[in-house]
C-alpha cells in the first residue's frame, strides 16, 4: 500500500520539488500553502497532487486541515515540515511582530504540524518526520536573529524527536540547505546573488531538486537507521 506523504508550503519553491520527488517514489502527497491559490491550483493542474489551504501557525487550522487529509489520503505516515516566512531586520529594528510571525511559523509551525500526526505514527510503529531547517540556523546570519533562532530550534525538535520516537519506528530528521536558485533567491540583484555565489565553494546555488533527493531518501525504508541527523546540502560552505 502506497504511503501518504504531508508538505507544509509544498506547492512552491523546494516544498514543490519534494512534492513532486515524494510523488515519484510512490507516495500519495498533499501539500499546503497559505495563500496563494492561484499558484496551488497552477500546482495541482501541473503534478496531480492535491493541496490543502491553512495557517501552520494555528493549531487547530493544523488539526483541521490534517484530518482533512487522512480523510482524502489515509493516514499520514511522512510529514515534511517545509513552511517557512522571513521578516528581515537588524536586531535593533526588529519589532516584536517581526520575531512572533517568523518564531510562530517556522518554530511552533513545526510542532502544529508533527503534534497531530505523532499518536497516529507511534501506534503503527512508522513515521518519518523530515524537518526543512536552513544553512542561517546553523551558523546565524545578519538582521536574521528571528530566522535563525527558529531554524536552530527546529534541529533542536528533530534532535528530541527523535529520542522519542525510536523505539517505535519514527525517524526524525532535518535538512539545512544552503542558498538554493528558489524565486525568492533569483529575485535578488545579480550583484548580491554573485557575492552569495562568491562564498559557495561549489561556485554555485544548489537546486531544489537537490533538496528534494535528500528528503525523499530519509522518507524511505533505507534510512531507518538514520534518527536525529542533520544534512547539510549547501555545497560547502558551511560544516558541523
Amino acid at each position: 500500500m502506497a504511503r501518504t506523504a504531508l508538505v507544509t508550503g509544498g506547492s512552491r519553491g523546494i516544498g514543490e520539488a519534494i512534492s513532486k520527488a515524494l510523488k515519484a517514489e510512490g507516495m500519495n502527497v498533499a501539500a499546503t500553502y497559505a495563500g496563494n491559490d492561484e499558484a496551488a491550483a497552477s500546482f495541482t493542474a501541473g503534478t496531480g497532487i492535491k493541496t490543502y489551504k491553512w495557517n501552520v501557525a494555528d493549531y487547530e487550522e493544523s488539526k483541521a486541515g490534517i484530518a482533512r487529509v487522512e480523510a482524502n489520503l489515509g493516514p499520514i505516515d511522512v510529514v515534511v515540515a517545509n513552511a517557512g516566512i522571513t521578516r528581515d531586520a537588524p536586531f535593533h529594528r526588529m519589532t516584536p511582530e517581526q520575531w512572533n510571525q517568523v518564531i510562530d511559523t517556522n518554530l511552533t509551525g513545526v510542532f502544529n504540524t508533527v503534534h497531530p500526526v505523532w499518536p497516529g505514527m507511534r501506534e503503527r510503529k512508522f513515521g518519518r518526520v523530515i524537518v526543512i531547517s536552513s544553512i542561517n540556523g546553523q551558523k546565524g546570519q545578519f538582521a536574521q536573529v528571528n530566522y535563525a533562532a527558529t531554524k536552530a530550534g527546529d534541529l533542536g525538535i528533530v534532535k528530541s524527536l527523535a529520542q522519542e520516537g525510536a523505539r517505535a519506528g519514527i525517524t526524525a530528521n532535518a535538512v539545512c540547505p544552503g542558498y538554493i536558485a528558489t524565486e525568492m533567491v533569483m529575485a535578488v540583484p545579480e550583484k548580491v546573488r554573485e557575492s552569495i555565489i562568491g562564498q559557495i565553494p561549489a561556485g554555485r546555488l544548489g537546486e531544489p531538486e537537490e533538496i528534494a533527493r535528500c528528503v525523499a531518501f530519509l522518507a524511505s525504508d533505507d534510512a531507518g537507521f538514520i534518527n536525529g541527523s542533520t544534512i547539510s546540502a549547501n555545497g560547502a560552505q558551511f560544516f558541523v
